[in-house]
């Protein structure tokens, strides 16, 4: 599949799977995140997003490569099939994300390095870390954040 095109839209109530086979490929390289949610329990929540309107789907000839989601301020998460990564498409959705808000914020966590030099070339700003202890994973997390125009 080529990704030279695609569009970015919102999610519709059917795409819960999807989006739970998407965030599933994009962590399965990620050897030091555990797995504490069922697909069911993850297919739930996203389609309760979906309902909710925060989700945001990146689609190339009809197919979810990625999605953003993002309640408010607040993005909950930006995920890419393997196939979509180092496209722009990541990139597309946050500034997408972007264009309806003058702030965003995120937490990532502390080992995704490569999510972390991301959120910074998109210029959010680090404003704390934890160690875990807030977070499902029990993983120690960064706080992310951005205003429109800071430099």
């Amino acid at each position: 599949m080529t990704l030279d095109d695609f569009g970015i839209g919102p999610a519709h109530a059917l795409d819960a799977g999807t989006l739970a086979d998407v965030m599933a490929r994009a962590n399965a390289g990620l050897r030091w995140l555990p797995r504490v949610h069922s697909g069911a329990e993850e297919i739930a929540t996203l389609g309760d997003m979906i309902d909710a309107g925060w989700v945001e789907v990146a689609r190339s000839k009809g197919v979810i490569v990625g999605f953003l989601s993002r309640r408010e301020a607040e993005i909950h998460g930006l995920y890419l099939h393997p196939i979509a990564q180092g496209k722009g498409i990541a990139r597309a959705l946050m500034q997408n994300a972007k264009s309806a808000r003058d702030d965003l914020g995120l937490w990532s966590f502390e080992a995704n390095a490569r999510a972390s030099r991301f959120y910074r070339k998109a210029s959010f700003v680090e404003i704390m870390r934890s160690d875990g202890s807030g977070n499902d994973f029990g993983l120690p997390d960064i706080r992310f954040e951005w205003q429109k125009g800071a430099v």
